[in-house]
């Protein structure tokens, strides 16, 4: 998934400075173009041009592979994304109206055409491709029980470049006192033999992978035919590697200690631990610098809406379980637990102010943890931080509960852009598998990602309760 949107994202830019360059050749010839070609002020364009288009792009969904299903869809988003595109740039050409800057000699608007036109071409071509089973992987699954058939119907080409190719049964899926054959929950009809003929079943319908999803794995597992598959440049994935490859998260259901173990991930360097605390200050500051001349008047405003102080403070669990003290602009009425406790806020919650309802939908409410970034007890990106009494109770239910609080906490993170907002014991599971996906795959891409999808989220008030 993250592969596919870098790569789009990647030709996008490439495609940004072709259509550049033709449309400053269009309009100032080709002698005037390429006399400038390398001048440092035309590279400092070209970077602006790539960051403004692939921003406006990514904002309006263009790289999301599973809304762009058509053409009609993907004519919708480039033209917003090229619309958003013209906004931008004429902000930047009205703040610098410099005559030497290409973008403001009549070159913006034959610029973007090209671009809309390219962009559209390439991703269309994508599309088709999908479409074409030729072009995707074809998946094998060893095993025909419950596990199975969830990875069956995860497998969509609408969705993914996956094609099912069928079953494969295994006697592992038979229980060892049980004298019937194995636990059918998938398509007799798709069912294309037994494990003893693995390699051969493989190679006959082409298949580029075969996920291992057998409920049960006492008796014997099939390790010479799964390593002779292996032998033959057919991927072996199991099937939380699957799952965590579709989905975007983690089978929490089929994951033991042993996979945490010997997993890839669950690792972050030195270096990006220096690196992401960098950007984590300079983020910070940023924020502050650019919100806190508006403090006077969110803090006169939460005055006059409702009685209380203008902070909320509540202790949070954080990195390695030690608690700290949350600030954020009070968005309840005052002592609004004092009744009931701690509870989960909920839809349409009557403890929340009227101005809270708008703080909470716009984010504004969680601009005083900007402080607590700055202080080192949060990153701005990574789980979001739990209450400790709802800690407590979520870790007794819910299997690797705590192992989400190995990293900081984080202002936003990979469950917030993809989850809605959790009120109950099973948003808070669903939210883990995002948590832990997020702590496994911890990298630069997937926090740009994840920085990019709140900005969605802030700008189009997705969420937020």
């Amino acid at each position: 998934m993250k592969i596919k949107t870098n790569t789009h994202i990647v030709i996008d830019a490439m495609l940004a400075i072709v259509a550049l360059f033709s449309a400053a050749t269009v309009r100032l010839g080709y002698y005037h173009v390429s006399q400038r070609l390398f001048e440092p002020a035309t590279i400092y364009l070209a970077i602006i041009v790539i960051v403004v288009l692939l921003f406006s792009s990514y904002l309006m969904e263009v790289y999301d592979q599973n809304k762009n299903l058509t053409k009609r869809a993907l004519i919708i988003n480039i033209a917003f994304g090229t619309i958003t595109s013209f906004a931008l740039f004429s902000v930047i050409y009205y703040l610098n109206p410099d005559p030497d800057i290409v973008l403001g000699r009549g070159v913006l608007f034959i610029f973007l055409i090209f671009f809309a036109i390219l962009q559209f071409c390439c991703h269309s071509l994508y599309l088709i491709g999908k479409k074409n089973s030729r072009f995707s992987q074809r998946v094998l699954v060893l095993g025909t029980g419950t596990l199975a058939a969830w990875i069956g119907e995860m497998i969509s080409p609408n969705v993914q470049s996956f094609t099912l190719a069928g079953y494969v049964t295994c006697n592992i899926d038979s229980k060892e006192d049980d004298p019937e054959p194995a636990q059918l929950d998938v398509p007799q009809d798709m069912i294309l033999g037994n494990c003893d003929s693995l390699l051969a079943i493989a190679q006959r319908v082409q298949a580029d992978v075969i996920v291992v999803a057998l409920a049960e794995r006492r008796g014997v597992f099939p390790l010479r035919d799964v390593l002779s598959c292996k032998l033959n440049s057919i991927q072996i994935l199991d099937a939380p590697s699957f799952y965590e490859l579709i989905q975007g998260k983690l089978m929490l259901e089929a994951i033991t200690p042993g996979w945490f173990i010997f997993s890839s991930g669950f690792h972050m360097t030195t270096l990006f631990s220096i690196s992401k605390r960098s950007m984590d200050i300079i983020l910070a500051l940023t924020g502050l610098l650019i919100t806190l001349p508006f403090f006077p008047l969110i803090a006169l405003a939460i005055k006059f809406d409702s009685r209380g102080p203008v902070f909320f403070r509540q202790e949070r669990v954080g990195n390695r379980e030690k608690l700290f003290v949350l600030y954020k602009f009070r968005t309840m009425g005052q002592d609004a637990e004092k009744g009931t406790g701690a509870v989960w806020a909920e839809k349409n919650d009557p403890r929340i102010t009227k101005l809270g309802r708008f703080f909470r939908g716009s984010r504004i409410d969680e601009i005083p943890q900007l402080f607590n970034v700055l202080k080192g007890e949060m990153s701005f990106i990574g789980p979001r931080p739990e209450r400790p009494e709802f800690v407590e109770k979520l870790k007794q239910i819910i299997p690797y509960y705590s192992k989400r609080h190995f990293i900081k906490p984080g202002l936003t993170g990979w469950a917030q852009v993809r989850y809605r907002y959790g009120s109950t014991v099973e948003d808070a599971v669903e939210k883990l598998r995002y948590d832990l996906y997020y702590i496994k795959n911890i990298c630069p891409s997937l926090d740009t990602l994840i920085f990019f999808e709140t900005i969605k989220v802030v700008l189009f008030g997705f969420g937020g309760r």
